[in-house]
């Protein structure tokens, strides 16, 4: 009997099987991937817009009618909760890399630095209150920029 022919079909047929499961693998991992960064764009989408909305909430209470302290205080720190600023908090630790992490976190650091000054009674527009609005802008700059820069997206150039 002659083997030749059949190694020659058994090697074929070896060659195929690898070659199919190899470019199923690649085709996993791109798909993989791709879900991957639309989960980190939309918990950075998630995240970024609630801490926007509970900067804006805090502000809109510190503008308000005067309050004693306590109901100043917990009422800004409602404004945050309500956002649902630390569960989007929580799902961005999650999926995100290192550097963004730690951006968000500074970010929301800044803002509960305004938060508690607003739930002390800082004025809006008064000079105490100027370098927390500038630090916060600067730490959500830094914020858009690695999340930007994460998900392939260039810089905007405008902050």
């Amino acid at each position: 009997m002659d083997w030749i022919p059949l190694l020659s079909t058994l090697t074929g047929a070896v060659i195929g099987i690898t070659a199919t499961l190899i470019a199923d693998r690649n085709r996993w991992q791109r798909e993989e991937a791709r879900h991957a960064l639309e989960v980190r764009r939309e918990v950075y989408t998630e995240f970024a817009s609630a801490l926007k909305a509970a900067g804006e909430e805090i502000r809109a209470i510190a503008l308000g009618d005067r309050m004693s302290e306590s109901a100043r205080d917990a009422a800004v720190r409602e404004a945050v909760r309500g956002t649902g600023l630390p569960t989007a908090s929580e799902r961005l630790w999650l999926v995100g890399p290192p550097q963004v992490v730690a951006a968000g976190n500074e970010a929301f650091h800044s803002l509960r630095a305004m938060r508690d000054a607003y739930a002390r009674g800082v004025a809006v527009g008064s000079a105490e209150e100027a370098p927390l609005i500038a630090q916060r802008r600067t730490a959500m700059a830094q914020m858009r920029r690695l999340m930007r820069e994460d998900l392939g997206i260039g810089p905007l150039g405008i902050e």
